[in-house]
């Protein structure tokens, strides 16, 4: 029975398309976050920016044109070599398909993080799914991890949001072959 249901989330994973958005995209990726709790929504109006302007850094899952998966991101202006993931969603439908560690190797894959050396993040300590994400892909990718708070309750988020803590990823030199 194993082995059937690893062969059927195998074939489900496969199924999945990964790719850059398009600004067309804007509205199924805020419906998307708004699924998947307990990601903070932004506007609409923020998606399509995304989209439309880091199209580059953000990763699209779709299967039969429904979106399942997403990832927002950009590269840091003042650090290149760094790559700011800012949301991974996975709707429920997709879960336990591996879909955050696939898009996360697929950006990492795109020219526009051909210098990226370092993969940043920030996570609440109480958000066990996304911790449990990165920490599987750095290890996958053979890089350090570390994190330290960075964006505080009270001094930054006026109470009113729990401190995310700055998550990095040293990836080693050879991670663009390991992430393909």
């Amino acid at each position: 029975m194993l082995k059937q249901n690893l062969a059927y989330l195998t074939r489900k994973s496969e199924q999945v398309v990964l790719r850059a958005p398009i600004k067309d995209d804007g509205a199924a990726v805020f419906d998307l976050i708004a699924a998947c709790p307990p990601l903070d929504q932004n506007s609409r109006y923020m998606n399509l920016v995304q989209c439309d302007h880091f199209a580059e850094t953000c990763v699209l899952a779709e299967r039969d044109g429904r979106a399942l998966g997403w990832i927002s991101g950009h590269v840091k202006p003042d650090a290149p070599d760094t790559v700011f993931v800012w949301q991974v969603a996975v709707h429920a439908d997709a879960r336990g398909l591996g879909l955050g560690k696939r898009m996360l190797k697929d950006l990492l894959n795109r020219s526009a993080c051909h210098n990226t050396r370092k993969l940043e993040t920030t996570i609440t300590r109480d958000n066990a799914a996304s911790w449990g994400l990165f920490q599987s892909f750095a290890r996958d990718m053979g890089g350090e991890l570390s994190d330290a708070p960075h964006y505080e309750r009270e001094a930054h988020l006026a109470g009113r949001h729990a401190t995310e803590h700055l998550v990095t990823i040293e990836l080693p030199r050879r991670r663009m072959r390991a992430a393909a």
